[in-house]
C-alpha cells in the first residue's frame, strides 16, 4: 500500500517511521491518538473509528474545517499561495492577522499558509499563545497540498477531532480501543530542546505520567504505543513494556543532506 503524507510539514512527523508504527500497532476497533501532530498515523491506518487528539485549538480547528467543507478550505486557502505572499513583508503581516483573528476558519487557511511558508514548517508559540516561527526566506516555490487535503477530509469522516490534554484523553479511553502516543520526545542535547509546544511545557514529570497512564491502561486491556527517543531515561520510564529499537530520519531540517538517522523506541503496554 502507498503511503499517504499529511497535508502539513511537522516536526517529529512519522510519515518516515509509519511502516514500523504500523508493525507494533495491536488491533482495535478504535484508534485513539492524544498527541495526533499532522496524522501521518492515522492516515496510513485502517482502524473503523478514530479519536484524534491535541492540546493545539488551532490545529484541531484547522482538521475540523477540513473535514466539514474541504471544497470552500481548498479553494480559499489556494489563493494565498502566490508569489507576492513568499515574501518577508506578507508573511509578517499574515501572521500577524493569524495572531488576532477571532476565526477559526480565518485560522485555519492561515494556520496552513504560515506552516507551509515558516521556517522548517514549524509549530510554536510564545508565552502569549502567538505564533512566533520567522519566514522561510529560501523557499522559491511553495507547493500546494491540494491531493494530500482531499485524502485528509475523505479519511476524516471515520475520525472525531477533539483539543484535549493526553491526560484527559487517556483516562477516558474504553476497551476496544487501542492508543498510539507521540509526544513531544525527550531531548538528545539541550540544544536539540523541543519541549514546549503550544506555550505549554512537556517536561520529564509529563513523560513519566504518560508511562504511568499506559501502564494502568494496559492493566485494563486498553493497550498503548508510545514512540520516543532511545535513551537511557525512556528506557527507564517505559521498563515495563515491550521495547522495540528502530531508526529513522529527522522530518524537518533547513538542510536536507543534515537530516541524521537516530534511533527511536517504541514502546508496547498490553
Amino acid at each position: 500500500m502507498k503511503k499517504q503524507r499529511a497535508f502539513l510539514k511537522w516536526a517529529g512527523g512519522k510519515y518516515s517511521l509509519v511502516e514500523q508504527i504500523i508493525k507494533h500497532l495491536p488491533e482495535g476497533d478504535l484508534l485513539v491518538e492524544p498527541f495526533v501532530g499532522a496524522g501521518s498515523v492515522f492516515l496510513n491506518t485502517n482502524y473503523e473509528r478514530y479519536i484524534l487528539a491535541d492540546i493545539n485549538h488551532d490545529l484541531i480547528a484547522l482538521f475540523n474545517t477540513i473535514k466539514e467543507q474541504p471544497e470552500k478550505f481548498i479553494d480559499d486557502a489556494r489563493v494565498l499561495f502566490n508569489p507576492q505572499n513568499n515574501q518577508t513583508a506578507a508573511f509578517y503581516e499574515l501572521r500577524n492577522f493569524f495572531n488576532y483573528t477571532k476565526s477559526d476558519y480565518q485560522k485555519s487557511l492561515l494556520f496552513l499558509y504560515l506552516n507551509r511558508h515558516c521556517y522548517n514548517g514549524l509549530c510554536r508559540y510564545n508565552s502569549k499563545g502567538e505564533f512566533n516561527v520567522p519566514f522561510g526566506q529560501n523557499y522559491d516555490r511553495v507547493y500546494f497540498p491540494e491531493d494530500e487535503i482531499i485524502a485528509f477530509s475523505e479519511k476524516a469522516q471515520k475520525a472525531e477531532f477533539v483539543c484535549a490534554s493526553y491526560h484527559s484523553v487517556m483516562q477516558n479511553a474504553q476497551k476496544g480501543s487501542v492508543v498510539y502516543c507521540d509526544p513531544p520526545y525527550v531531548p538528545l542535547s539541550v540544544s536539540s530542546s523541543f519541549t514546549s509546544y503550544y506555550s505549554i511545557d512537556f517536561g520529564i514529570d509529563d513523560q513519566k505520567n504518560l508511562a504511568t497512564l499506559a501502564e494502568n491502561l494496559a492493566k485494563k486491556d486498553i493497550p498503548v504505543l508510545i514512540s520516543n527517543h532511545d535513551t537511557t531515561d525512556t528506557r527507564d520510564w517505559y521498563q515495563h513494556a515491550k521495547l522495540h529499537s528502530v531508526t529513522s530520519r529527522r522530518s524537518i531540517n533547513s538542510n536536507g543532506s543534515g537530516r541524521k538517522k537516530i534511533d527511536e523506541l517504541l514502546a508496547l503496554y498490553s
